[in-house]
């Protein structure tokens, strides 16, 4: 909503530049698309490693 809102004063400030962010903005999402994915891979991969070196810890936990 905030975002909107604040096109909404760009575009009654200076409508030209407000209809290039517009058209511009998916653009730069496709752009952005797989640094996005691979942001979301890393993730993964380090709280799988997370998961595996915190293993024995829970199964000595579980046990005790």
């Amino acid at each position: 909503m905030t975002t909107f809102l604040l096109w909404l004063l760009l575009f009654v400030l200076c409508w030209p530049l407000a209809l290039l962010a517009l058209l511009v903005y998916p653009l730069v999402w496709l752009l952005l698309l797989p640094f996005r994915l691979l942001g979301i891979a890393v993730g993964g991969v380090f709280e799988f490693l997370h998961a595996l070196l915190t293993l024995p810890a829970r199964m000595l936990r579980r046990v005790a």
